[in-house]
């Protein structure tokens, strides 16, 4: 069976110089032969808005899927949120997955203050968004969850799809597990170790099983950040400076939290292969180079070395 192979778009405005191009860049990629364009979401940094930058995508674009990597719905009213959904779902030809997250501990709890939200019962609050999402794109007119409830819904756009995109959870906690396995549709984490991918899939279907629904509810993904390279001695440092940009924490720390794999194309190949190997049947790969043009050459050589080999 043939890996599923993605690429993050570079929305962050230190890595371009002319937003359009980033456009452009979607459309290479798609002409490379990748089958998914992925944009992520914060308020940290200026960037291109991840739902604009897929609708954007949506005309220019034919075959590939376009997804978030990761939205975090907390920072828009829910049901506008839904509208803008539906409509790229209709845009792209129902080629839309959105993958949705509540944000990262010591780093979002401002972007929640700036949105007006609590921090507090975040993950409660994504689940019903999500679950009102599902609601206002089936035609429902009221919806009562945990965190959020409405007895008068307007009618709202419907989706493409009967019942919505795919909507898939990042995130490898044990809750985020358990509900991953009985609510979403598809698990985009990013374990450093392949172990510990292999348990965490594991328990997802437990989960889903617990809840009655078969294995293949859930589709299995990685986020993973990639750069090829044959400066086996410069690769640390090159890594290290693209994490203090991106997160203003040192390579060690990072790669002690999410999935790094870098070197030579057969190293990367190999450790993809890893994932892949405990049930990761699509990866979303981010590219550790600091400028679109860098990041063009990358994806040339992951198209052309890394995904025969994944094949």
């Amino acid at each position: 069976m043939n890996t599923g192979l993605g690429i993050l778009l570079p929305t962050g405005q230190d890595q371009w110089d002319d937003a359009r191009r980033l456009v452009d860049f979607g459309v290479q990629a798609e002409r490379f032969g990748f089958d998914s364009v992925w944009a992520n979401d914060t308020l940290l940094g200026p960037r291109i808005e991840p739902l604009t930058m897929l609708a954007a995508l949506s005309s220019a674009t034919e075959r590939v899927t376009l997804g978030t990597a990761a939205l975090l719905p907390a920072f828009r009213r829910p049901v506008m949120a839904a509208q803008e959904i539906a409509s790229i779902d209709h845009l792209s030809g129902g080629r839309l997955i959105v993958t949705v997250g509540a944000g990262f501990p010591g780093r979002s709890e401002i972007e929640y203050a700036v949105s007006e939200v609590p921090w507090e019962r975040r993950f409660g609050r994504l689940d019903d968004t999500v679950a009102l999402w599902r609601a206002l794109w089936s035609g429902e007119r009221a919806f009562h969850g945990k965190v959020l409830r409405f007895d008068d819904l307007p009618e709202s756009t419907p989706s493409y799809r009967p019942g919505g995109p795919p909507i898939w959870l990042g995130g490898a906690s044990p809750s985020a597990l358990d509900r991953t396995g009985r609510l979403y549709d598809g698990w985009l984490p990013y374990p450093p170790d392949p172990a510990d991918y292999r348990a965490g899939l594991a328990a997802v279907r437990r989960a889903a099983a617990s809840a009655g629904r078969p294995d293949d509810a859930i589709s299995p993904a990685l986020f993973v950040t990639v750069l090829i390279t044959e400066d086996v001695d410069g690769v640390e440092r090159r890594l290290d400076s693209y994490c203090r940009s991106t997160y203003g924490l040192p390579y060690e720390t990072v790669r002690t939290i999410q999935a790094v794999v870098a070197g030579p194309v057969e190293r990367v190949a190999a450790t993809l292969s890893r994932y892949t190997a405990a049930g990761a049947s699509q990866l979303v790969c981010r590219i550790a180079a600091p400028s679109l043009d860098s990041q063009l050459v990358q994806m040339e050589l992951l198209a052309k070395t890394v995904r025969p080999a994944l094949s």
